[in-house]
């Protein structure tokens, strides 16, 4: 059955996240509240409070109050007349004033966004569902709120899949999926969301050692220093420009040891590290895909080297199953295994224990 949030006092919040980091995401909101459902794509959850912290999340792209959801769309057109039906039901002046409490009022005129996002085959357009969006609004916004296609200071989201549906009112910024202390980038560089995925599987403790040989712009090493500084990151990158990359990303989250180095050949004295977590180069970042099974199989190595008896390797990679053969002579146990969307092809985010 939809329901709106009219229904409680404190509405239910939720997160779009990477499809294949449903899981992680609802973990890490499971440490400051309920999750309630999942879907693709979607988290919902309840707090006992809301408030800033909850732009904090890491593994998440967005957060939303929840206006209303659904599951049972039907993929005709009578689907419109319920998304305006539903949205109109929906006490947004409660919606407003709890997003004020996160986001002050602009001191000029306040703007407004509506955004419309669809996946799958409908009897409709978008455009169809997100004129059905605004019908639904009609009367909450004044006259006098100006409408904008981006930098908006009042943005609502009806975002469709398949089946499911949820429309809600942004609480965070392009921040929570871009962060501010990537002012330097490089192409392929790692989407932030998902290294903070690698980092919330390697839960590293204080005093232990959490290294990513393959930095590439640094995003591993910055979401482990943001998570807790008192890890001691170590990276390096086989290119230059990478490690000065890093060194100008983290120049303000903390001091990681950083090296130019060959990630095949370690500078690291064996059984050293509890922790490796890194992102090697996908088939289309090498000169030809038959470099992955070479590549893969010295760096796994390597990385059995410096590891520590019990330790944990975090990988994402494009060729699972070169993986799987590349560990496969240590030992390796597989903890978790999930996939993600990354550059545009599917990828393999795994968790390995190496014997104790």
């Amino acid at each position: 059955m939809t329901r709106t949030r009219s229904e409680t006092t404190l509405p239910a919040c939720y997160a779009i996240v990477l499809p294949g980091l449903e899981e992680i995401a609802g973990d890490e909101i499971a440490s400051r509240g309920e999750v309630k459902k999942t879907s693709r794509g979607v988290v919902v959850f309840r707090l006992d409070e809301i408030d800033r912290r909850l732009l904090t999340l890491r593994t998440t792209e967005d957060v939303f109050l929840l206006a209303w959801g659904t599951d049972s769309l039907t993929y005709r057109a009578t689907d419109l007349e319920s998304i305006e039906r539903w949205t109109a039901k929906v006490d947004w002046p409660h919606l407003l004033r709890i997003h004020h409490t996160i986001r002050p009022r602009p001191t000029g005129k306040p703007t407004y966004r509506l955004v419309t996002q669809m996946e799958g085959k409908h009897g409709y357009l978008r455009r169809d569902a997100g004129k059905a969006l605004a019908r639904g609004l009609a009367g909450v916004f004044p006259d006098s709120w100006k409408p904008v296609e981006e930098n908006a200071s009042i943005e609502v989201w009806l975002t469709i899949d398949q089946a499911t549906a949820v429309c809600g009112l942004r609480l965070s910024d392009a921040d929570m999926r871009h962060r501010t202390y990537k002012h330097e980038h490089q192409p392929a560089s790692l989407r932030p969301t998902v290294a903070a995925a690698m980092v919330w599987l390697a839960r590293a403790r204080a005093g232990e050692v959490f290294a990513d040989p393959m930095c590439g712009a640094g995003t591993i090493l910055a979401e482990q220093l943001v998570c807790d500084s008192r890890v001691c990151v170590i990276g390096g990158d086989i290119e230059r420009s990478a490690v000065r990359m890093t060194r100008s990303n983290l120049s303000r989250l903390g001091d990681p040891l950083l090296n130019h180095w060959d990630a095949r050949r370690l500078p690291l004295a064996p059984r050293s590290v509890d922790h490796v977590v890194s992102n090697p180069p996908f088939g289309k970042q090498l000169s030809s895909p038959t470099q992955i099974g070479p590549l893969y199989r010295a760096i796994a190595r390597e990385y059995d080297r410096v590891l520590r008896p019990g330790g944990q390797a975090i990988l994402l990679v494009s060729d699972a199953e070169a993986l799987r053969e590349a560990v496969e002579p240590f030992g390796w146990k597989v903890k978790k295994r999930t996939r993600v969307l990354v550059l545009g092809q599917m990828a393999q985010l795994s968790v390995w224990r190496k014997p104790a």
